[in-house]
């Protein structure tokens, strides 16, 4: 059985959902501070939060868990920036507890949600596992800090982990009945959506004077799909006895702010109106991945591409423009 912590949220209940597709039997659990309860449908569900280690013990004591799928963080970089402490209590000290229930259970193998945040401004494109890491935001500062105690669990406890450095995730199951939905909403993608659907009466583009060709930041865009499909091989690789491993999980290909609002205009065949805002802090200008490492090691290639994210977001909102509501 497999423990998706935070499986409730955009990323987690369509990696938990595929992830029963597959045959893998899977328990959840999410404080609901973020994520939505009709998000996990018919899944075996725990509410509540990973500093209660009293909860952790029941649901380890409960299901014979083999693994873990580890999603649940706070994640707006602006947010992290103004809110540090909570940051590291949210993230880095709920992992810890996280990690020291899975030892005592003897449960050795986990697959960690991280960011490109990591890397902050890279120094060169696309960017490599190896890159240097210099975080711009909290946010990035305390995913690298659980991956750096994973590294250091490996190495005391035997404690195997895949930490998957994601770019943009977006896009929706293909029939749009799981989505996207996040309050506030900070992504790009289902902004341009929302306000396609006069949910927003506009998009703050910010910042348009970065050192790219149009101005405005350019970002590596992967299908939630894809993210799922390369968890579930993450996990396999566990399953199987692997090695700690690293891998970035994008499409090796960036577009930037206006590209995506050109082509979401074209698919929604609706005005999107929009206007140039202050640059955000912690916003690098060009973040796009090379993901050759994941792809030799456990054969994952992206199958969607920036259109086919649009039009799963699409059919999402369309037919969800109150998300879970």
């Amino acid at each position: 059985m497999i423990l998706v912590c935070g499986g409730a949220g955009y990323i987690g209940s369509i990696t938990a959902h595929q992830l029963q597709a597959d045959r893998f039997d899977v328990v959840v659990l999410d404080n609901l501070q973020k994520g939505h309860r009709a998000a996990v449908r018919d899944l075996p569900f725990y509410e509540g939060d990973l500093h209660d280690d009293a909860l952790l013990d029941r649901i380890f004591t409960d299901h014979p868990i083999e693994a873990v799928v580890h999603f649940a963080a706070n994640s707006l970089v602006g947010e992290s920036v103004e809110n540090p402490l909570d940051y590291y209590d949210n993230n880095v000290a709920a992992t810890m507890h996280l990690l020291q229930a899975m030892v005592r259970h003897n449960v050795f193998r986990i697959v960690f949600s991280s960011t490109a945040a990591v890397y902050g401004e890279p120094e060169q494109i696309p960017i490599l596992e190896d890159a240097r890491h210099a975080p711009e935001s909290p946010y990035g500062e305390t995913k690298l800090a659980i991956e750096r105690m994973l590294f250091w669990c490996d190495r005391a406890y035997g404690v195997r982990s895949v930490c998957l450095r994601y770019f943009n995730a977006a896009g929706a199951l293909l029939d749009g009945s799981l989505g996207e939905d996040h309050a506030p909403e900070s992504h790009l993608i289902p902004i341009l959506l929302q306000t396609a659907l006069g949910k927003r009466a506009q998009v703050s583009l910010f910042g348009d004077d970065y050192p790219t060709p149009d101005g405005t930041c350019i970002r590596d865009y992967i299908h939630v799909l894809d993210l799922a499909d390369a968890h579930i091989l993450a996990l396999r690789h566990l399953l199987a006895d692997g090695e700690s491993r690293r891998y970035n999980l994008g499409s090796g290909t960036g577009y930037s702010v206006l590209e995506l609002l050109t082509l979401a205009r074209e698919i929604t065949e609706r005005e999107i109106p929009a206007e140039v805002a202050p640059r955000r802090a912690g916003d690098p200008a060009i973040l796009v991945a090379s993901s050759d490492a994941i792809h030799k090691e456990l054969g994952w290639t992206p199958r969607y591409a920036l259109r086919d994210i649009l039009e799963s977001a699409w059919a999402w909102h369309s037919t969800h423009p109150d998300g879970y509501q």
